[in-house]
């Protein structure tokens, strides 16, 4: 038999109603069978202003683009969040101001990438981001933040070369979204987990679910999201290729988390510090290449070049 959610309980016939919506909504939402998602309603303030706190800005940041190809593919919708927050707790305090615009790309936009963000020729026609705007928008930024920084970096520094002398954080990769126990990093995905939906694939729309995802407590660690992705700013990275390592080795390789670059045919890994450097080092003296002598190349990369399509600074390594 079906279990009545509302007993003794007239539904108003005006549907229309947010209160009436609403009380069924929490009616649902209380029953363990059912899930509620309401769509995101963007924030202007998230807490209230402390005058004792030094307080920063940040950019939230997304792209649409005519494809994924750098060398080929254009911006076609830049949308950006300017916002404050203090950098000692991760607390979002308010948005200062919003950028979204479009930009024809010279080009039929292939019917593909229409498909995933629905903006068509006749949206982008004539269209131009103005490069004074974007750049007095990013004045007094101390960090550009995007969910999969690895592609927009690419194509805005492409486009506007002053993104290049920023700090980048990417939210897909510097949260542990696995360890906070989440099953995807996927923008949508963790926005449901807050009961929230919006139209994805619209750069404004994306860079407000982001910013509303930021502000929310990780259930692990139990620290602001943002918090996370500030203090892997200060991590150094480093990446270690294993230059010339013998076929055979490949599948220790792979086990150990290399990953292989078919343009410099090399195995190469991605360290966190130089203690872990240092043992790395020694293993791969040990496994790799049998204590016989050889070079490995050592790439330190910091917050303006992460996620770029630039290296950092390599250096040679001699093994002996």
């Amino acid at each position: 038999m079906s279990q009545n959610l509302f007993p003794n309980q007239e539904v108003s016939a005006d549907t229309n109603s947010l209160d009436n919506l609403e009380a069924l909504a929490k009616r649902l939402e209380a029953h363990p069978d059912y899930k509620v998602l309401r769509r995101l309603i963007p924030h202007k303030v998230f807490n209230a202003n402390q005058p004792d706190r030094n307080l920063s800005k940040g950019v939230i940041l997304d792209t649409e683009t005519t494809g994924m190809d750098i060398q080929k593919d254009k911006v076609i919708e830049l949308g950006m969040i300017l916002f404050e927050f203090d950098p000692q707790t991760g607390v979002i305090y308010k948005v200062l101001k919003t950028f979204d615009e479009y930009e024809d790309p010279g080009f039929p936009i292939p019917p593909e990438s229409t498909a995933v963000h629905n903006i068509t020729d006749t949206m982008v026609a004539g269209c131009t981001i103005d490069d004074v705007s974007v750049t007095d928008f990013l004045r007094n930024v101390s960090v550009v933040i995007a969910h999969n920084a690895g592609f927009d970096r690419a194509f805005v520094e492409m486009r506007w070369p002053i993104f290049k002398d920023f700090m980048w954080a990417c939210s897909l990769k510097d949260i542990d979204w696995r360890g906070e126990g989440f099953g995807s990093a996927k923008l949508e995905y963790l926005v449901y987990t807050q009961g929230l939906f919006y139209d994805a694939h619209r750069a404004d729309a994306d860079c407000c679910a982001l910013l509303e995802l930021l502000s929310c407590t990780l259930p692990t660690s139990q620290q602001p999201a943002l918090l996370q992705l500030l203090e892997s700013l200060n991590q150094p990275q480093i990446r270690l290729y294993a230059l010339g390592s013998p076929f055979e080795t490949k599948e220790i390789l792979k086990q150990r988390n290399y990953r292989w670059s078919a343009d410099i045919r090399s195995w190469h890994r991605t360290l966190t510090s130089e203690k872990e450097l240092e043992a790395e080092l020694s293993w791969l003296k040990r496994n790799v290449y049998e204590n016989r002598k050889a070079v490995v190349e050592v790439e330190r990369i910091g917050g303006k070049v992460r996620y770029s399509q630039r290296t950092g600074e390599k250096k040679q390594v001699p093994l002996e």
